[in-house]
């Protein structure tokens, strides 16, 4: 039988502070239109049949970039709300009651991803679902290896390249400190595996918050299978958390549109 089409959660509640606007940070413009529109996009083109947007600050200029206000969007949107920033992890948790039939029997495949990633490309989306699926995984993570992991969760691995888990970059030791492979929240869940294991998630003692990175070494724990691939080109995960950042970030998407409009392809 074949796989059921993967479905897409998008972390869009943020503020992005360093912004120097109080635009929410996934409406900022990237290649004239909303940075969250590219990686719906790339969403739909890597075949999810279900798109749902966490949302929460300015919630509804984020629903109007979609052409809906509630319920269902222009663009085939879903939305859930995150009403308090408690983090990724309770961002995904507000999209549980959108999603009761496919996390109550294992077999369905659910991205999680930023929103405010627009450089993501459908086939390393693809390529991460091959890999899940082949697999059948509880949980699978599509890596990057850069010169500069500042600001980054890092990917640690024991002895033998098996994944340890993820760690926040403020909470690295100094050895972590120096790893380079990055996490860039490109991840791909079974949904029941991912809400069974949300359940039973703690807050970040430091923080406060719910992170979905925890997830991975849960189900580790559990002896769950957990897939790690290093598929993300380093370009590709740039952040955008500054107007200068934003304009690079911008430059670099203008190019991969004009490059695959001179070769028929696509970015």
């Amino acid at each position: 039988m074949a796989s059921p089409a993967p479905i897409a959660i998008i972390l869009a509640a943020g503020k992005g502070t360093r912004m120097a606007s109080d635009l929410p940070k996934v409406l900022h413009p990237i290649g004239g239109r909303p940075m969250v529109h590219a990686v719906v996009d790339a969403c739909r083109v890597a075949g999810c049949g279900r798109v749902i947007l966490v949302v929460g600050y300015k919630q509804d200029l984020v629903r109007a970039a979609f052409g809906g206000t509630a319920g269902v969007g222009g663009m085939g949107v879903e939305f859930a709300e995150q009403t308090e920033q408690l983090g990724t992890g309770h961002a995904v948790m507000c999209c549980k009651s959108l999603l009761t039939k496919e996390a109550a029997a294992p077999g369905q495949p659910v991205f999680v991803l930023a929103g405010d990633g627009p450089l993501i490309r459908p086939k390393t989306l693809r390529k991460l679902l091959q890999r899940h699926t082949d697999a059948n995984a509880a949980a699978s993570l599509a890596t990057s290896v850069i010169d500069d992991p500042a600001g980054y969760g890092r990917i640690v691995r024991d002895a033998a390249g098996k994944l340890v888990g993820i760690v926040e970059h403020k909470e690295c030791s100094p050895d972590q400190l120096k790893i380079r492979e990055v996490n860039p929240s490109y991840y791909c869940f079974d949904t029941k595996a991912l809400f069974d294991t949300l359940a039973n998630l703690k807050r970040n003692q430091t923080s406060g918050e719910y992170y979905i990175t925890d997830v991975p070494a849960m189900l580790l724990s559990q002896k769950r299978t957990v897939e790690v691939i290093d598929a993300v080109p380093a370009e590709d995960v740039l952040s955008i958390n500054t107007p200068a950042q934003l304009a690079e970030v911008d430059a670099i998407f203008r190019k991969r549109l004009l490059d695959a409009n001179a070769s028929g392809g696509t970015r």
